[in-house]
């Protein structure tokens, strides 16, 4: 008998996990009620993270994963919980997918084979190969715990996502977006316009510039550790001073529809971010922005942030400038995704 369907907001949570009334709880084992406190419910916590601390703080010893769905349940519990939110949430989603069509099979069971397979049935270019990454990260630690000699297909898949976006930026289809008249003294288009000048200046990320507070901006610039650079380094970097970056810092200031100790809020003043890392409001606000640009001006195609982010690479004077300004601890990542502009070349025997 195949096994019953999860609902859909239990879907990426581990076995025998349940969100119930506002909750995440462990339905317990017949015989393990003793471990927990006698009870068949357990709860673990009002959110995911108090979830995972939870079943941490208990020092619940996991059983030994035979199937690959029981080894991505113990990396959702083991490793996910030390990722960035955002990451996390990817994660989760990545995994309840993968343990859909793999989570029966036997940890020795599976082949390369199986891996292009599934790729080739996902369909999505890219959120295949993300899928596959978690899963070949999933098999790295089950190695590490033990759980198998060796990685059953690392170093013999290659799978490749969609090719990088090629969208240039024109300075014409900033200036049209920039001069975009607000319909209020404060709020979204004047924010935007905000975010888009400090974004330009800058290059940082979403999540970067939406975290920006007040006292980040300091005596010799404002202060950032970007969001993607390794955890065991937190680098932090220091954008320093000038005239035009000093006017957007205050023009973001002024458009903020609160006060806020954030340089970009909502009406609440509360930030963007949410816990689980993403930003769904400030994605629906530069949608409309976007509605209106395509609507209102001569811009015909649509841009994104992350092409604005390939624009500020694409202008940079040097590769490593590009990589230096969007703080990529790879040149190869800039070259490849972010240096959009075609490299100009000087025919043979000019001066």
């Amino acid at each position: 008998m195949s096994p019953l369907k999860r609902r859909q907001e239990n879907r990426g949570l581990p076995a025998r996990w349940t969100w119930k009334n506002g909750s995440v709880y462990y339905i317990v084992p017949p015989a393990c009620k003793a471990q927990w406190d006698g009870k068949t419910w357990f709860r673990l916590g009002g959110t995911l993270q108090e979830a995972y601390r939870t079943w941490a703080d208990r020092g619940v010893a996991p059983e030994k994963p035979t199937t690959i769905g029981e080894l991505l349940d113990r990396y959702l519990l083991d490793t996910v919980p030390g990722k960035a939110p955002k990451t996390q949430t990817e994660n989760k989603r990545h995994l309840a997918t993968l343990r859909a069509v793999f989570g029966a099979m036997a940890l020795e069971d599976l082949e390369p084979q199986h891996v292009y397979q599934y790729a080739a049935k996902r369909g999505k270019a890219t959120a295949a190969k993300r899928e596959i990454e978690v899963l070949s990260h999933a098999f790295t630690k089950a190695v590490e715990w033990g759980l198998i000699a060796a990685h059953p297909f690392k170093g013999e898949v290659r799978i490749s996502g969609a090719a990088p976006r090629t969208r240039y930026v024109e300075d014409w289809e900033l200036e049209e977006a920039l001069s975009l008249p607000p319909t209020r003294k404060v709020g979204s288009v004047r924010m935007v316009q905000a975010y888009l000048r400090l974004k330009l200046l800058t290059g940082l990320r979403q999540r970067d510039l939406l975290l920006l507070t007040v006292s980040d901006c300091r005596e010799d610039g404002i202060h950032v550790t970007p969001s993607k650079t390794k955890a065991s380094t937190g680098k932090r970097v220091i954008y320093e001073w000038s005239p035009e970056l000093r006017a957007a810092v205050e023009s973001a200031k002024d458009a903020r529809p609160a006060l806020s100790p954030y340089l970009f809020c909502q009406l609440d003043g509360k930030c963007f971010v949410r816990s689980d890392g993403t930003a769904g409001n400030w994605n629906n606000i530069w949608q409309h922005f976007m509605t209106r640009v395509l609507k209102e001006t001569a811009v015909s195609e649509r841009f994104t942030e992350h092409d604005l982010r390939a624009k500020v690479g694409s202008d940079a004077e040097s590769l490593e400038r590009a990589r230096q300004l969007l703080a990529h601890s790879d040149a190869r990542m800039t070259a490849r995704v972010y240096r959009r502009k075609p490299e100009r070349i000087k025919p043979a025997g000019a001066a």
